[in-house]
């Protein structure tokens, strides 16, 4: 087995991190050509690549950068890549995409004029609407916007992250001037002019760019270009010596506004050869390289598609999808979920089940004068958190009430700030996590002073206590009463908020370390069941796979013969396919209308099948740097129903791609098969549970039906 693994750590085996994030962002973004994505929702996944791509930079990018500043030559542990080989190769790759990105982009504004919506520059439109214009920037433009000289009293002025800017070079009695505006992020990006049937979008940034003489009177402007910089969010905080954790937080987030310069994006539509010299005066003052400046043809920062798509949505635009609401267990209709839980635990796959049981679950108990205890981990709650304010209201009731608020998770530390502050004030006992770990998990626990004796109910997920993204979110949970699960639960709250080993748990597997443990430990059962029975068989549904010790031990269930299923949405550094190394191996990526983020693990376990269900994916960072927990399905119709919805994502044909030898990803398709979409399917489904909903059109799913068919009835029940 030395050997075996000797010959394991070959790099031609492996993806790069950081590379194999940039392919699934190129999925994300080609959804804009998949013809069964409406016109808007299109452009979503268009804003959907930028807003990825800022956090790459600030984060995955910035910490290499910071790498290759301190000297570290350090490989990878998987290609053997060092960090400035790393940087290359991400430059040279996300160049081509963000330049596919771009065709896209004017390709969809193309479309757009088809439905009589166009762009339009100031410089394009017609007298009359040019005074509108004119009107538009008077009223909402120039009223918040500060120009900036730049000269010996009049130092560069800081850039702040993300913001656009527009760098002006001016003339006056024949001396150069320079000054930069800075578009305000409380100004709306896009402003919308009718004109007849036609709708007309002009852009803040152009409507500054073309009426910037009324900013600068007596001064010529000799040309003028937008410009955009990324900064390093991904700045250490000072947990060692910190007295109270909170306020380092405060520090570290007033620091991380003057992070460095990272990324340098320029309108080249606007910047001509002229501007040479200026780009590489922003270039010395950023301290930024040239491999990461992008000259970018079209308006930069694609997130604005967001507001394009919202404004044309309220003007009954159609292109969209339809709307679909989640679904409520019937049994919760008529019963409370304490009452449900007594006898069945619960299961709930949003956002095709509603989140609504889930807040119900606190509320309830908040209301129940036998309530005594509340706990809760939140790591990303919404801004107007119906739990947050249940939680004060419990506090403030006299329950004793203990929340874990991850004060790390990034960025949404300010907003975890915000809510640990106001929980405290309501009398709640508030945890800011454990040192040097992130607590990632997703747990709630209720105890009950019943009659006979205290009662624990508990809910365990894979997703985040944010109302808002289950709708947007594939995410599962289980709501349970299981004396064992209850009371294992008991112990990890009493585990974070005293001082202990780490316990030992009857159901529970507690990262750091217990969960690589458990899952290495499952895959070897499954190699000595394979070698006995021949019918070994894994599959594990996540966001993404990094650790080399999981990768490894994949590598090795695969040459003793073991299939092995993989569903992973992001970023995968194990290559599959590879004859005597992952022959058995499969790994598909679904990308569609709602992101994929549930954590399923599953082990056949010669017909006994163990299946798990977690916040962590095969990370490393999930597996030895967070607090996560994964948990065994106990109840066997729900396995069999989660199980069946694995099948189904195995079978997608039309939002799924395949990842092949060679490290390249395939979109597939139905071509003379029946088309198979899961996300669709799973909505179809849903809406066959809804008494006063008539169900979806059937949708062609012979294939599937016939082989899993018996599976796919239990999630009508």
């Amino acid at each position: 087995m030395v050997e075996q693994y000797k010959d394991l750590e070959n790099p031609i085996y492996y993806q790069n991190r950081e590379l194999s994030w940039l392919d699934f962002n190129e999925r994300v973004i080609y959804e804009a050509i998949d013809s069964s994505n409406p016109l808007l929702e299109q452009l979503t996944f268009l804003a959907i690549g930028s807003s990825n791509l800022d956090e790459f930079y600030k984060v995955r990018v910035a910490g290499l950068q910071d790498q290759q500043k301190m000297d570290v030559t350090e490989p990878d542990t998987k290609t053997q890549w060092s960090p400035k080989k790393q940087l290359q190769e991400i430059t040279r790759r996300n160049h081509e995409i963000v330049k596919k990105q771009y065709t896209l982009y004017h390709q969809k504004v193309k479309e757009l004029a088809d439905h009589h919506v166009l762009f339009r520059s100031v410089s394009e439109l017609s007298i009359e609407d040019k005074e509108r214009a004119r009107q538009v920037f008077k009223d909402e433009i120039e009223p918040a916007v500060t120009p900036y000289g730049v000269d010996a009293y009049r130092p560069f002025p800081h850039l702040t992250d993300g913001v656009l800017h527009l760098f002006v070079r001016l003339e006056k009695s024949g001396s150069p001037f320079i000054a930069i505006v800075p578009v305000s992020t409380r100004l709306n990006r896009i402003h919308s002019l009718k004109s007849g049937e036609k709708t007309i979008l002009l852009m803040t940034d152009d409507l500054l760019y073309y009426f910037l003489p009324d900013l600068f009177k007596g001064y010529k402007i000799t040309y003028s270009f937008t410009f955009r910089i990324t900064r390093n969010a991904d700045l250490a905080i000072q947990e060692d010596g910190a007295d109270d954790l909170l306020s380092a937080i405060e520090d570290y987030l007033q620091k991380r506004k003057n992070g460095m310069a990272v990324r340098l994006e320029i309108d080249k539509r606007q910047a001509d050869t002229l501007v040479e010299d200026d780009i590489e005066y922003l270039k010395k003052e950023l301290s930024i390289k040239q491999r990461d400046i992008y000259m970018i043809d079209g308006p930069l920062d694609l997130t604005f598609l967001y507001e394009v798509t919202g404004l044309l949505k309220e003007d009954g635009f159609g292109e969209s999808y339809p709307p679909f609401s989640p679904v409520e267990h019937a049994v919760l209709k008529s019963q409370s979920i304490y009452d449900v839980v007594q006898t069945q635990d619960l299961f709930f796959h949003h956002p095709f089940d509603s989140f609504d049981p889930i807040i119900q679950f606190v509320k309830e108990a908040v209301e129940d004068e036998r309530t005594v205890a509340i706990k809760q981990t939140l790591y990303r709650v919404s801004k107007d958190s119906p739990l947050i304010d249940a939680l004060k209201r419990a506090a403030e009731k006299g329950i004793e009430v203990t929340v874990l608020v991850e004060l790390k998770a990034r960025f949404d530390e300010a907003n975890n700030v915000h809510w640990a502050k106001e929980l405290e004030e309501a009398g709640a006992h508030i945890l800011y996590g454990v040192k040097e770990l992130k607590t990632h998990s997703k747990a709630t626990l209720i105890v009950k002073k019943e009659e006979s004796g205290f009662k624990r109910y508990v809910h365990l997920g894979t997703g985040n206590y944010n109302e808002d993204t289950a709708k947007q979110y594939t995410d599962m949970g289980i709501v349970t009463a299981d004396s064992y699960m209850t009371q294992d639960v008991a112990t990890f709250f009493n585990y974070l908020s005293g001082y202990s080993e780490q316990p030992t748990y009857h159901y529970l597997h507690v990262s750091p370390f217990d969960i690589q443990d458990t899952f290495i430990e499952k895959l070897e059962q499954e190699m000595a069941m394979h070698k006995k029975y021949g019918n070994g068989y894994v599959i594990a549904k996540m966001n993404s796979l990094t650790d080399k010790k999981m990768i490894l031990k994949l590598f090795e269930a695969s040459q003793v013969g073991v299939k092995i299923d993989l569903i992973i949405r992001g970023i995968c550094c194990l290559i599959p396919g590879i004859p005597g190394i992952s022959e058995n191996i499969t790994v598909r990526s679904v990308v569609g209308r709602f992101l994929e983020h549930s954590r399923i693990y599953y082990f056949h376990s010669n017909g006994e099948e163990k299946l798990y269900l977690s916040s962590a994916d095969m990370m490393t960072r999930n597996m030895i740097k967070r607090i996560e927990i994964a948990y065994p399905v106990l109840d066997n119709l729900i396995k069999k129903h989660i199980l069946s919805i694995l099948k189904l994502y195995l079978y997608d044909n039309t939002k799924a791609w395949e990842l092949n030898e060679d490290g390249l990803y395939r979109k597939l398709s139905p071509g003379q098969n029946k088309a198979v979409n899961a996300q669709e399917e799973l909505m179809r489904l849903a809406y066959a549970k809804r008494s006063d909903q008539p169900a979806l059109p059937a949708s062609p799913l012979s294939k599937v039906r016939q082989r899993f068919g018996h599976l796919l009835s239990k999630i009508k029940k």
